[in-house]
């Protein structure tokens, strides 16, 4: 899962509050056998996840916290993973990114405007983006914490799309597959 070599770019970033803990998640994983399994996630899942990547790719996460009351959306979690033949080589948060024409953090936005610069800020500092999620913090945590009743490996990866055919998360990058949408 992870290069030899593992780099984490800006860990005073204050995104980091919300990434260190999934990566010490990540790492727990990769350390231990493939009977492992936390949450429905397991190394051998993730590993032939990340196999089928390009040999040189980024994977980007945004997570946006909605508070209702005061009717506004605040990044929570933004982060990109580079990922280089099939192994994590660096993870460094949205702060990392550097351009003019990006937003500040605290004006980034769940939208389509704002998940266009992203991807091409980050496929010109890091590299392409192979995926790209976009989701609020209620999603994520049902999508990442779901896990099967019989204690088997969870397939995300198509829990992921049906929520994304419900509405309720983005995917843009690379590596998305445009299929019709059949209900």
């Amino acid at each position: 899962m992870f290069a030899e070599e593992f780099v984490v770019v800006d860990a005073t970033s204050p995104l980091w509050n919300a990434a260190r803990p999934f990566l010490d998640i990540a790492l727990r994983i990769e350390q231990q056998d493939d009977s492992y399994l936390w949450h429905g996630w397991n190394k051998a899942s993730i590993d032939a996840f990340l196999q089928k990547l390009p040999p040189h790719c980024s994977l980007m996460l945004g997570v946006w916290q909605v508070d209702a009351a005061q009717e506004q959306e605040t990044l929570w979690l933004g982060c990109i993973c580079e990922v280089v033949d099939g192994a994590v080589c660096s993870l460094r948060t949205f702060v990392a990114l550097e351009d003019s024409r990006l937003p500040a953090i605290a004006q980034l936005e769940p939208g389509y405007i704002h998940a266009q610069e992203l991807i091409r800020v980050t496929k010109g500092q890091v590299a392409p983006v192979a995926w790209a999620l976009f989701t609020d913090k209620t999603t994520w945590d049902e999508w990442l914490l779901a896990a099967d009743a019989d204690g088997q490996p969870t397939d995300k990866g198509e829990a992921l799309a049906a929520l994304a055919r419900q509405g309720r998360c983005v995917l843009l990058g690379s590596q998305v597959t445009h299929h019709p949408h059949h209900h």
